[in-house]
């Protein structure tokens, strides 16, 4: 398969005009020449934290607090989780999915509520579906066995000593909510040398040195921390300091889009373009352990095609910042994922 247009190479994600050659379900070439092509060529995304059990309960809880809104195991999500019969929430869910891929994902990382059978419930959403759904299982033991991660709500909530140890035991990721409306949780989800951490809006500067020493990759989710009122991450200084992932979080909340996600992190910080774009498909991409997220020879073939030319991006500068600050899902023209070059 080949793919013309402008292509944004390697991990500066440098517009060069040319192709894009993939077999196999691999780029085995990229070929800077003049072609006749308004597409602009991008690495898909990866939204690196969801929840995507809300999607039965999209815009649930006006008014309500954090806790009262997610908080296990009465917030208002649990509740309705736990309403819904296993068919409404498999249908909820592959909707969602069917979302995040029109608009350039092919893989995302989800905290899977419901434990094991949970975890099943994400599975069959996903089946047949060219997106990977990375299941951070939670709430049970089993729910790891059956997923691929443990994701914990947070070190205030219980003691995951255990959880942690049993997913370096079967070598699965282990993530963490840490600092998201409070402080305390911080210093214990770091003490467990989780993988990863979620959220850390209220980190301080010696959390955030922490974080450096150990090397600890950090997902964050501006749109969700503002909209629950608890501020936003300090995306810059976590930026100098470890990999950053770009969420979209809870769906009740934000549709899972990660254009929407990538324009506010732009807008809110003094973060370039490039850092930006590198959050969305580079971070995330290493969080699930694929061999994606930039256009190089060698890397899996997961892309993104804007079409340049929509009312929306004809007469566009600056592709990469054009991609970050102002395309949407319906610039969105094609999705190639590596099942699709083989």
């Amino acid at each position: 398969m080949i793919v013309e247009g402008t292509v944004l190479r390697g991990p500066e994600y440098t517009p060069v005009e040319g192709r894009v050659v993939c077999e196999d379900g691999h780029i085995t070439a990229i070929e800077e020449e003049r072609v006749e092509s308004d597409r602009i060529v991008v690495p898909a995304f990866i939204n690196a934290h969801t929840h995507i059990g809300d999607s039965i309960a999209k815009e649930a809880g006006r008014g309500l607090t954090l806790e009262e809104l997610v908080a296990p195991p009465d917030g208002l999500k649990h509740r309705l989780l736990r309403e819904s019969d296993r068919e409404e929430m498999v249908q909820a869910i592959k909707r969602s999915i069917q979302f995040m891929h029109a608009g350039g994902v092919t893989g995302f990382l989800d905290f899977r509520e419901g434990g094991a059978d949970g975890v099943s419930v994400l599975r069959e959403a996903a089946e047949g579906l060219p997106v990977e759904a990375f299941a951070m299982g939670r709430d049970e033991l089993a729910a790891l066995e059956a997923g691929d991660g443990y994701g914990a709500s947070g070190a205030a909530d219980a003691d995951f000593t255990r959880e942690r140890e049993a997913a370096r035991e079967a070598g699965k990721p282990f993530g963490i909510h840490a600092g998201e409306n409070r402080t305390d949780d911080i210093v214990p989800a770091l003490d467990l040398d989780s993988d990863y951490l979620v959220h850390m809006v209220n980190a301080s500067d010696e959390h955030l040195d922490r974080v450096e020493e150990q090397e600890i990759p950090v997902v964050v989710c501006p749109r969700a921390n503002l909209v629950t009122n608890v501020g936003l991450p300090p995306m810059e200084e976590l930026v100098e300091r470890t990999t950053v992932a770009l969420g979209t979080d809870n769906v009740m909340l934000n549709s899972p889009s990660m254009f929407r996600e990538m324009e506010f992190a732009a807008k809110v910080t003094t973060l370039d373009a490039p850092e930006v774009l590198a959050m969305a498909t580079r971070a995330g991409a290493e969080l699930m352990g694929l061999d994606a997220g930039t256009i190089e020879e060698g890397r899996e073939a997961r892309l993104c095609v804007l079409d340049g030319d929509s009312d929306n991006l004809a007469g566009v500068r600056d592709p990469v910042r054009a991609v970050v600050r102002r395309a949407g899902v319906s610039d969105v023209s094609e999705v190639l994922h590596p099942a699709q070059h083989s």
